[in-house]
């Protein structure tokens, strides 16, 4: 964890953000895999309770007091038995001085607490949970029933989470500087071990490997597949091939649960077709292109079309698209190449904070998805970028045969999509090029001291 100071700072932001009301964080318990010894699912803390608390046990919830300046970390101390399997760890309340809390208490005091709290007419702030023994937790102490915590769930709290969580501090940045390292060990291990014979699921499995080594975990589940055409590809039992794509989508987390996530695309033989050159370096060109235009008070919607241009007119030249470049756009034929937004902010988690919903964390009042056209309702960011925000890159251009079957058969965006010519490329699979971008104060670079190669030069090189 980050020093004490780091901790009590934050919690004192957030109530100045707050106001009033007592807020609830509750902290992640352990998940079994197939019956209740066999925790085979690494645990991992909620990412706010960390943010706040900075504890990685389970079984801990954090009361901050907004009314009455007072702040609690409730849970239990672990019996003797656990310590023969598993070791002895810190107290409650000695975790709670780690944090700079002055109080600690018993689960079992929980309860009351919040009783007390609605009594004096307190209002109980609380996020949406996203597991089932937290809304069955919620269930017990607030009487709501699990379908309608999402909606009882506070919106101060989640705007103030947002607000704090999304500017990156210093000491947050050397921790996604040291997700990337790890990134950068996932991805070059992936292309020096690919090769025709070994299956998706051997190379995604020396993927992730390599993440447990370097760091606590992968970010997300790894995606390596030849059918880059696939969104989520996971990795299969399929030998790779010569003459084939390999999508790898992967990253590390750092011990203090900060992500990274990267994409690269190579060929399984090391050598490009000219056809796979062609389609490849107009993602790269796109990808490269948000360094140009991605800066404060830039709209990321705004980059997110700028790159949706670049991407048309360059397919254009090649014959797959056709007519006006704006027209296009507008109308969004280009999602049938790209049916994914540019990308998503990142942090502690993956995709940081999609659980308190996406409409707050990507985006504001002047920029709203337009969810009924194909492609924008994908946008998971459009908001006014600020200093010291992380957002991924990750343009792409895949061939999805259904997509290109159903829109040829309807007719839709027929006015500048070369369906012909386009049907000559069902067999191409896919291709996405994805880095970590921090925001600074006058633009922005790529995360990570170290670039994974993703010229067409370097990938054959190496």
């Amino acid at each position: 964890m980050f020093n004490k100071e780091t901790y009590i700072r934050r919690r004192r932001t957030l109530r100045e953000l707050m106001g009033s009301g007592l807020v609830v964080l509750f902290g992640n318990n352990e998940s079994p895999c197939n019956y209740p010894n066999n925790a085979y699912y690494p645990f991992r803390q909620d990412s706010t309770f960390l943010y706040f608390f900075g504890q990685k046990r389970d079984g801990l919830v954090g009361i901050i007091d907004v009314d009455n300046d007072k702040e609690i970390l409730v849970g239990d101390d672990i019996d003797i038995e656990d310590i023969v399997w598993y070791g002895s760890v810190d107290s409650v309340s000695d975790m709670a001085k780690q944090a700079g809390v002055k109080n600690s208490c018993a689960m079992s005091m929980l309860s009351a607490i919040i009783t007390k709290a609605k009594g004096q007419g307190q209002e109980i702030h609380f996020l949406p949970p996203y597991r089932h023994d937290t809304m069955i937790q919620i269930h017990d102490l607030l009487g709501i029933h699990p379908s309608k915590q999402k909606e009882a769930a506070s919106l101060p709290l989640i705007k103030a989470v947002v607000k704090m969580r999304s500017t990156k501090e210093p000491l947050e940045i050397e921790e996604l500087e040291r997700a990337s390292e790890i990134g950068y060990q996932m991805h070059t291990t992936a292309m020096k071990t690919a090769r025709a014979g070994l299956t998706e699921k051997y190379v995604g499995g020396i993927i992730d490997g390599t993440a447990n080594a370097w760091g606590a975990k992968v970010s997300f589940a790894t995606i390596f597949t030849q059918h880059g055409e696939i969104m989520h590809g996971i990795p299969t039992m399929d030998p790779l091939e010569d003459g084939r794509l390999a999508l790898c989508d992967c990253g590390g987390e750092t011990l203090e649960h900060y992500c990274s996530d990267h994409t690269r695309t190579f060929p399984v033989s090391g050598r490009f077709t000219q056809r796979q050159r062609e389609i490849y370096s107009i993602v790269e060109a796109c990808h490269d292109y948000v360094l140009d235009v991605a800066k404060p008070g830039v709209k990321y919607m705004d980059v997110h079309f700028a790159v949706c241009r670049l991407m048309t007119e360059r397919l254009k030249e090649l014959g797959l698209m056709k007519g006006d470049v704006d027209e296009a756009v507008a109308a969004g034929a280009h999602a049938l190449f790209l049916p994914h937004g540019l990308g998503h902010m990142m942090g502690m988690d993956v995709h940081d904070m999609e659980g308190l919903g996406q409409i707050y964390v990507g985006f504001d009042e002047e920029t709203r998805p337009n969810l009924e056209q194909f492609g924008t309702n994908a946008l998971r960011m459009g908001r006014r970028l600020e200093e010291g925000f992380v957002v991924t890159d990750e343009p792409g251009i895949y061939f999805i045969p259904a997509l290109i079957d159903d829109w040829r058969a309807k007719g839709h965006c027929a006015d500048w999509l070369n369906f012909d010519k386009i049907e000559t490329y069902k067999d191409f699979g896919g291709i996405r090029i994805e880095d970590d971008v921090l925001i600074t104060a006058d633009g922005c670079r790529f995360l990570g001291d170290k670039r994974i190669p993703y010229h067409v030069e370097e990938i054959e090189k190496n």
